[in-house]
């Protein structure tokens, strides 16, 4: 960074190396869409409240009172006197200031060190302190002013700006404050001392100025010196300066440098590895038995979104876990892309198995893990919710409204904390999750208020996933994580860890088969199909009923294939009872037809309908004659009849009692369907684990950077207007000039179409520029006035 003091933002930038300016633009890529022109426009958006706030949402605890001990210090800031004003290392201090200036957030030379405008409003309270005395004093009086000033010593100018000015300039010396705070008594400043380690304003009968005879109450004395300053009739505060003193010439009481540590245990890798694999394992059974299973018997999907209560209770006693573990299940389903919203013939909208779960179906446990794996460390859902209330309803799996932008950021800071843990140290039982949230609150303090809850639901969720077991992060886990193929290395970690599949089972006299482990796909498959699950374990226990075989004969098995079936796949002897069983239900199977048609035709001319039948352009009606003056079609009637009608034939409709029913079509009308463009493909990467669009965010970079050098060339190349008066700008450069003033304090030459539609020229103090209005001083009118910058023709720094 230059050492020089540049008058503006935008004068820095200029001086930045072209990596510096890679750098602001990757930690805050806001400001690269779309590219900016210069580096003016660069710094007008960096000095926006949305930017801002994105920024600072990237701070930690040791930036952000790093940041606001810059604003305490004022215009008058500096590298040291920052670092005497807060509690931590002075090498914390610098890194810290070194990222602050690296944002764009601090700018000027280490002698006159400033925020941008827009940051005191935005940073909000950090380390408690309140607002300072020449804000606070800005609410009195001229006589009252005076007052504060003799009791401090200082002696009134009369001039109410340099009186406030004076108080808190001898206010700003905390020796001076310490001396003050002694004379006004113990009572007096136990109660700034409470006040200020609140962080709150306190609440009194009154704040009016107390008589100067006989004895003042303790409040009465800090108001007279200035030590608490009213803010209404009713409500007193501490300056900031005062509230300084107070902690010792510091903005916090305890350092701010300091990471909470996570709290461990000794553990073997090896063990959490063999742990979590199980659960993988575990989580890809689950899955596809309960998509095979919806896959059959559907469950309806809610009107106004998601899965119904008594169909995800379904689910949880299908798998024998726990509805919020059923619930994970099915939305990893569903962020893999392995469950949607379909149709049936029974139900409009319904949760059904989409072909890509047929794909995944057939591909090994650990290239299926892997899937489900990376779809829960990018999904935005929020699955801890479900089950519970929000805003008085209750919380459906699958709805639409559990979308956390921050989740996926938040999931994956869990996890690296976990990873940079030494290979053999898991979180400790009870105190680790705790410490683990303390650690990322420092990391981001600026995080909601529900992120604290969702870390815990995320270590959880891992556990369930098999990324984390025993406290620990996986071998496969950390491949998730680090590699720069994700899917084959963490594939490639698992695969040793699971267990071979088993090709056999052995057949009990009990109509019982016993999988003595995890069966191969097909085996699994066709054993599921002729018996139902009765136990699950290290061994799986089946049990065959007569429903249970019905299903396999409505699936398309012969007796024959049945029996051997089970003969080639067990190592026992197939039992006697078995044998019987399968009979028995093979000879009473399709004693009874049933079937579905669509329409029928009747006459009692059973010529007419031979014709029809055997006409030879009817094939593609599939006419079946099951009577002889009955014939039966799947083809649905509106699409019969003009068949028919084409054919020769004159049918009629026949309603349900038999009558003679001529009917006209209905006239169907289909909504509109909304216009939808593409979007645009981000500039920021959605998940560090495509290392492909990494590297295009780069070269985006790098081109910005580019064209941002060469706007600038462009704007010392352009021929200077010069003369007095405003020349025209564009809304762009406007805005630019108007930023850089605000943050330079200085004052512009502005164009102005008022209300009459006539173009005023004005010098003006700008403030602010925010939601389209440019709040500032109005060197005419003498008052701070706000103009619509869409009424500003054009903008010229005035030079002193």
């Amino acid at each position: 960074m230059s050492e020089s003091a540049p008058r503006t933002l935008a004068e820095q930038l200029r001086g930045w190396s072209d990596a510096e300016l890679a750098r602001l633009l990757t930690e805050r890529p806001d400001l690269a869409v779309p590219a900016p022109q210069d580096t003016a426009q660069l710094a007008s958006r960096a000095g926006t409240r949305a930017s801002v706030l994105r920024a600072l949402d990237q701070l930690t605890t040791l930036e952000l009172t790093v940041l606001d001990a810059v604003l305490c210090c004022g215009t008058a800031g500096s590298v040291g006197r920052v670092r005497d004003l807060v509690n931590a290392e002075p090498g914390s201090v610098t890194s810290a200031l070194d990222r602050l200036r690296a944002l764009a957030l601090v700018w000027g030379g280490d002698d006159e060190l400033r925020s941008l405008s827009v940051v005191p409003d935005a940073l909000g309270p950090v380390s408690g302190l309140g607002p300072g005395a020449e804000q606070l004093l800005g609410g009195y009086g001229p006589a009252r002013v005076a007052d504060v000033a003799r009791s401090l010593g200082l002696a009134p100018t009369g001039d109410r700006q340099a009186d406030v000015a004076a108080v808190a300039a001898h206010l700003s010396d905390a020796g001076a404050v310490r001396r003050h705070l002694d004379q006004v008594g113990e009572q007096a400043r136990a109660v700034v001392e409470h006040l200020d380690r609140e962080g709150r304003d306190g609440s009194v009968a009154s704040t009016d100025p107390p008589a100067r005879d006989g004895d003042m109450p303790p409040v009465g004395r800090l108001l007279a010196r200035g030590l608490l300053v009213a803010r209404d009739r009713t409500h007193v505060a501490v300056p900031r300066e005062v509230g300084i003193a107070v902690r010792r010439g510091r903005t916090t009481r305890d350092p701010v440098d300091a990471v909470p540590p996570p709290a461990t245990a000794e553990r073997d890798a090896a063990l959490v590895d063999r742990a979590a694999a199980g659960a993988a394992f575990e989580l890809v059974r689950h899955v596809e038995l309960l998509l095979e299973h919806w896959g059959t018997a559907p469950p309806a999907g809610l009107r106004t979104g998601g899965l119904g209560v008594r169909d995800l209770k379904a689910a949880a006693e299908l798998l024998h876990v726990e509805a919020r573990v059923a619930a994970l299940h099915v939305e990893l389903a569903a962020a893999a892309g392995l469950v949607a919203v379909g149709q049936t013939d029974a139900l409009d909208a319904a949760w059904l198995p989409t072909d890509a779960f047929d794909v995944w179906s057939g591909g090994s446990v650990a290239d299926r893990w892997v899937r489900l794996a990376l779809a829960w460390l990018e999904t935005p859902r929020l699955v801890g919710m479900v089950g519970g209330r929000q805003n008085g309803k209750p919380v459906n799996a699958l709805a639409p409204d559990l979308e956390r932008p921050w989740l996926p950021e938040t999931r994956r800071a869990a996890l690296e904390q976990l990873a940079a843990l030494p290979e053999g140290e898991v979180l400790a039982s009870g105190t680790g999750v705790p410490s683990l949230v303390a650690r990322l609150r420092w990391l981001r303090p600026r995080r909601p208020a529900a992120r604290a809850e969702a870390v815990v639901w995320a270590l959880e969720e891992a556990a369930v996933v098999g990324v984390l077991a025993l406290g620990g992060l996986a071998g496969h886990g950390r491949a998730l994580l680090g590699a720069e193929d994700p899917a084959h290395a963490a594939a490639a970690a698992l695969e040793p860890l699971l267990p071979d599949p088993v090709d056999h089972m052995l057949l009990q006299a009990d109509l019982t088969a016993v999988a003595p482990g995890p069966l191969a796909h097909d085996l699994a498959h066709h054993l599921a199909t002729m018996a139902d699950i009765e136990s699950r374990g290290g061994a799986t226990v089946y049990r065959f009923t007569e429903r249970s075989l019905r299903r396999a004969f409505d699936a398309g098995w012969s007796a024959g294939e049945v029996h051997d079936f089970l003969a080639a796949s067990s190592r026992t002897p197939v039992p006697q009872p078995l044998v019987y069983l399968v009979d028995d239900v093979a000879r009473t199977f399709g004693t009874i037809r049933a079937g579905a048609a669509e329409s029928f035709l009747r006459s009692d001319d059973e010529t007419a309908l031979a014709e029809l039948v055997h006409h030879p352009k009817a094939a593609s009606l599939r006419l079946r004659r099951i009577a002889p003056t009955v014939v039966v079609s799947d083809v649905p009637i509106d699409v019969l009849l003009p068949r028919l009608r084409e054919l020769g034939a004159a049918p009629v409709v026949e309603a349900p009692d038999g009558t003679v029913r001529l009917a006209r079509r209905d006239v169907h009308r289909a909504r509109s369907p909304r216009s939808r463009t593409q979007p645009a493909e981000p500039l920021v990467p959605q998940t560090p684990l495509d290392t492909r669009a990494a590297a295009r965010f780069a070269a985006r970079v790098a081109a910005t950077v580019t064209a941002v050098r060469a706007g600038d060339r462009a704007a010392r190349s352009r021929p200077d207007e010069g003369g007095p008066g405003v020349r025209r700008t564009t809304p762009t450069s406007a805005l630019a000039t108007l930023r850089d003033a605000v943050e330079a304090r200085a004052s512009v030459w502005i164009g102005y179409v008022d209300n009459h539609g006539s173009t005023v020229e004005r010098v003006v103090d700008p403030v602010k520029v925010e939601g389209g209005w440019l709040t500032a001083y109005d060197h005419r009118s003498e008052e701070v006035r706000s103009f619509a910058v869409h009424r500003i023709t054009g903008v010229t720094a005035l030079t002193s």
